[in-house]
């Protein structure tokens, strides 16, 4: 196999992301552009919000002209549904769209690329078989399933999307991921592989200004935006949503645990807060750096199974690592709660 085929756009995407991330750094200093106020995001005062232009601009520059790459219909459904989540984002990322206008614009985005073709026929029954969802002319279980899986997605990068270089990091080794399970015997698929790698040099030449202390960060065009993609190349992967899920396991099982501790306050499900389990680790003490590095690792040991483990072993996995999760996520909360009665007493 011709190497080149990866690894020249992979360099193309890193250079035009860094060079773009540090263009716009400086052109946010010039400007004075700052980021909006959220709770969510506890970046420097002086970081620019436009990380998702540069991580966007990057992946469709590089998929336009790399010559190995056939542009299908899925593929513009793809191109098309970036432009609108850049569009999207970066209003937000300025003047705020409320939660329900975000989740509106991103089924929209969902039912265009199935509109387009980005689509799955059936998913695979761990204890055996498969299980359709494209059934002739009746396509509603299909772009149901399609919606529901870019939607959690996009929201789930977008949430993890709290401290520096968190998003970026993840999304690298998701597409790292995705690279490797194309080039399988399995799946071998080397088109996807292209653009897997593209969309991991996109968010490696973004990371390198993104990590602690960051000067950029990836904002919710960004974000939405790989979440968005990691999504659909997994449904372009001969639908290897399992291997998704695995890799995005930790922002995932955070994002449901955090909608039901909402739901329990009271609280608006989509209203930002800091319950998200990279803040949590931070009010323990835990630095940017090391929450980001422990995110890292998990992810990539996660992967390594994933790769390595057919669908029973995925379904175990995800169980253990939601065990685990979710067993820390309590052991986290006592000890949250401990301290804030300890410091109660003392004052």
């Amino acid at each position: 196999m011709d190497y080149n085929l990866f690894i020249i756009p992979f360099l193309k995407s890193f250079l035009v992301a860094a060079g773009l991330s540090l263009a716009l750094i400086l052109l946010s200093e010039k400007i004075k552009t700052r980021k909006r106020k959220s709770s969510r995001h506890i970046h420097s005062k002086k970081v620019s919000r436009l990380g998702g232009a540069a991580i966007i601009s990057a992946f469709l520059i590089s998929i336009l002209t790399d010559q190995n790459l056939v542009i299908t219909t899925q593929l513009y459904g793809i191109i098309a549904a970036s432009l609108f989540i850049l569009a999207v984002g970066l209003w937000d990322d300025f003047w705020k769209l409320e939660w329900k206008t975000q989740l509106f614009f991103q089924i929209c985005a969902a039912i265009s690329v199935f509109i387009m073709g980005v689509q799955v026929e059936y998913i695979t029954n761990p204890l055996g078989g498969v299980v359709f969802l494209n059934l002739g002319k009746y396509l509603i279980p299909s772009l149901l399933f399609v919606i529901a899986w870019l939607v959690i997605m996009m929201n789930a990068m977008n949430w993890l999307d709290g401290i520096d270089g968190l998003s970026g990091g993840m999304a690298f080794i998701g597409a790292l991921t995705i690279f490797f399970l194309s080039l399988s015997p399995e799946v071998n698929q080397p088109p996807v592989g292209i653009i897997a790698v593209i969309l991991a040099g996109a968010a490696l030449g973004f990371l390198i200004f993104n990590f602690y202390p960051a000067r950029i960060m990836a904002g919710t065009s960004g974000a939405m935006f790989m979440g968005f993609a990691l999504a659909a190349l997994a449904i372009f992967a001969g639908t290897k949503i399992a291997t998704a899920l695995l890799i995005m396991a930790i922002p995932v099982i955070d994002v449901f645990w955090v909608i039901g501790e909402r739901i329990k306050a009271g609280n608006p499900i989509f209203k930002s807060d800091t319950r998200h389990l990279h803040r949590k680790l931070m009010e323990l003490g835990w630095t940017q750096r090391k929450i980001a590095l422990f995110f890292y690792a998990v992810t990539f040991s996660i992967a390594v199974v994933a790769l390595n483990t057919r669908t029973i072993g995925k379904l175990i996995t995800i169980v253990l690592v939601a065990v685990i999760m979710v067993t820390a996520l309590i052991i986290i909360n006592k000890k949250l709660s401990s301290n804030v009665k300890s410091k109660a007493r003392a004052s």
